[in-house]
This record gives structure tokens, sequence and C-alpha cells, in this order.
């Protein structure tokens, strides 16, 4: 009898592994998690602080609703949400979350339409506390989101964060809305206060079964969109995803935007510097397949002037591409190196003497002839005065002869080759 129970058993521990193993398999068949939207996370400078009321001393939000719209690249019939509290002085008391789509579709509006707000969850609580330092990911919640939609995050903070170090993302281009009490689910906020800045939220993944995968960009103000249009999303990576939706053999490639106005490759700047960063805003992000590199510009442009300065930065730089590459690969992510774009004319990062022309010459030959990246994106050809190569084209310069107007960043979207996407 006891050799009879034995078999038994043993024949249903092998169907309940069977039962597990094919429930896993199908799971990875029909879907994946996969990052849809990003914001690298800053330490907020004193100028990009929540304005008063909602910065008192040192406590920020105290009873306070955060509203803030962000345009997702692919679709998903569920998602979930990332908070941040990289840089925070304090841990982040989160009181209540709930997403909704807002009125009329669009980026920038502080209503939302009837009947489509959800309340978000952690661990079951529709409450969380993020220590310093670290993130938190949401429950996953069922909330089908169209390829290119806008999705609005509302979040209150009753007891507000006990620290004027605020983690954020300053360069938003997107309007946000702080109103007082617990709005959360509010159809439209009462005595709200807009704010061009993003708050606290660092990223949207969904559940999918169409998406591919996700394009990790790590860049600098040319990527988060200095010179493009508020509430219009027409940065480069947003453009370029727009090509990639309208084309079958890419519309399942979905744009991770890791990009900060003066971020450096090799130093911080305006956060941590690109080789500080990669692990947490690239390797640690959901569905990665590829990553472009499109940053350098602004470690020439502060480095000293002179010949010497110059050519270690240049050198130095490369060897960061190495490193870039080399920890890339090792998570089977093929990495693809973006030329950087000419700064002629440019008072703070042109010079007479021509040594950081001459440096960013020397890194655009290396990603050109090297070999060491997947492949290469020109946009430096893309964007060029044909007339004077160490200039902007004079239709694609916002004004400073460094960074592009959307007409400009057109031309960088149309320059990466949708066949370095292709599944």
């Amino acid at each position: 009898m006891g050799r009879v129970w034995a078999l038994i058993i043993v024949a249903v521990l092998a169907a309940a592994i069977g039962a597990v193993s094919s429930a896993e398999g199908s799971s990875s068949e029909s879907g994946r998690w996969v990052g849809t939207w990003t914001a690298m996370p800053q330490l907020t400078e004193p100028g990009n602080m929540p304005p008063p009321p909602y910065t008192k001393d040192d406590l920020v939000l105290a009873d306070s609703t955060l509203r803030q719209t962000v345009r997702v690249s692919v679709g998903g019939q569920r998602l979930r949400l990332r908070f941040s509290n990289a840089f925070g002085g304090a841990p982040l008391p989160i009181t209540r979350v709930s997403v909704a789509l807002p009125e009329g579709g669009k980026a920038g509006v502080s209503a939302i339409r009837p009947g489509t707000a959800r309340p978000v969850t952690f661990s079951g609580r529709s409450s969380a506390v993020v220590p310093v330092g670290a993130q938190f990911v949401s429950d996953p919640l069922d909330l089908p989101l169209a390829p290119g939609s806008v999705l609005a995050v509302t979040v209150y903070l009753a007891e507000g964060q006990a620290s004027s170090a605020l983690t954020s993302h300053p360069g938003s281009r997107t309007t946000s809305y702080l109103a007082p009490g617990n709005q959360s689910e509010a159809p439209d906020l009462a005595g709200a206060t807009p704010v061009d800045h993003w708050y606290l939220l660092s990223g949207i993944e969904v559940w999918s079964e169409r998406a591919t995968g996700a394009l990790v960009l790590v860049g600098d103000s040319l990527t988060d969109g200095r010179g493009s249009t508020t509430n219009q999303n027409d940065r480069w990576p947003d453009q370029l995803f727009d090509r990639l939706r309208a084309d079958r053999r890419t519309a399942g490639v979905a744009v991770n935007n890791q990009a900060a106005g003066g971020n450096r490759v090799l130093n911080d700047g305006l956060g941590p510097s690109a080789l500080a960063r990669l692990d947490r805003d690239v390797l640690a992000q959901s569905g990665v397949r590829w990553l472009v590199v499109f940053e350098g510009v602004n470690d020439i442009g502060t480095a000293e002037a002179t010949q010497a300065a110059q050519k270690q930065i240049a050198d130095d730089l490369i060897a960061a591409y190495e490193q870039i590459i080399v920890r890339a690969r090792a998570q089977d992510i093929l990495v693809y190196g973006a030329t950087l774009t000419p700064f002629g004319g440019n008072t703070s990062y042109d010079d007479a003497q021509g040594y950081r022309e001459a440096a960013r010459q020397a890194v655009n030959e290396w990603i050109r002839t090297s070999g060491r990246f997947d492949a290469v994106i020109d946009f430096d050809r893309a964007a060029r005065d044909p007339a004077d190569a160490r200039r902007l084209r004079p239709a694609y310069d916002v004004g400073d002869h460094l960074h592009l107007n959307p007409a400009g960043y057109k031309a960088l979207a149309d320059a990466v080759p949708a066949r370095l996407l292709h599944r």
C-alpha cells in the first residue's frame, strides 16, 4: 500500500510541475512586461522645487495632490508604475495614487475623463513608503492603453516628504498640476497650480502581447527635448516612436527616454554621469533590447578649452563608450552609437582655437569607424549645415547654435535606420 501511495504522490508532483511549467511557458508566450515610458530621476534644483505653499522649509508636498500626464509608447492591457526616491533626503510617504485617461486625451491638462479613474495599490495596500534611495513598483492594474496614448497619474501625499531633497525630472516639457488636499480622483483639480516638471514618477510599464522590447536612449538636453514644444511631445524620441509605430515591423518597439539636460558621460552634472546611472536607467529597466548612446557634448563643452584638455576628454569619452558597450552587451543589449551634433557659434561651447571642435570630430570619427558599436546613427550628418560642418543647419537651430527645434528633432528621428529595430 505504501508503494502505491508513493507512486501516486510522485505522479501528482510530476503533474503539478508540468502544469507550472506549462503555465510559465504560456505566460511567456502571451506577453511580457516592458517599459513604455521613463523619465530619468534627478535631484531637484532649488529653482525647480514645487512652489509655495507646496514647499515649506524642509517639508514638501504636504497634504497635496500632484497630477501629471505622460505619453506612453507601446500599449498594453495592464500597467504598473515606478516611483523613485533615488535622491530623496527622507522616506517618501505616498498616501494614495490613481491613474486615469486625461480629458481629450491630451498631455498637460488637469482634467480627467469621467469614469476612467482607477486606484493604484502596492502589495494590495493603497499607500506606500519608499525608502531613501529606493524605488517602488505598483501592483499591476487592468487599464488598456493604446500605443501613443496619454495617461494621467495623480498622487496624494498626506504627510509630505520631510526633506527639501526631492526626486524629479525637471525637463518634462509637459505641464503638471499641484493642488491642495486629497483630490486624487477628482474630475478636475480645484485651485491647481501649473508646473512644467515631473516629480516622483520615474516609469510606466505595460504587459503587452505585441511589444518586441524597449529601446533606451541615454543622452542630454538634445534627447530630453530642449527646444521642443511644451505639451506637444515633439522631441526626437517622440517623433521616432511615431515613425516606428507606423511600420508593422517596428510597431512593437517601446521608446524609453533616459536623458536629462546638462547630463555628462564622465562626471556628474545635472544628474549622475551616464557611467554612474547606466545600471539604474538602462540595465534595470524592463524588456530592454536596444540602447542608443547620444551623449558627450557637455563633457567636451565643460572641459577646459586647451589642446591637451580636449585631447584628454576625447580619449576619456571613447574609453567610457567602451565601458557602456561592455556592460550593456553583458545583458544581451545591442548598443548603437550616435555621433555628436555641431555646436559652432555657441557662446559657451565654441572656442576660437577650435580645440573643442577637434575633440568632437575625434569622438565622431571613432564612433563611425571603430566598429565597437553594433551600429552607428549619424546625427551629425543629419543636423549639420552643408555649408559649414561646424554648425547646425539654420533651419534646425533653435537659436543658440546647440539645441534643435522640432524640425531639427524630426531630422534626428528620421536618421535612425528602422532596420536596426526590426524583430
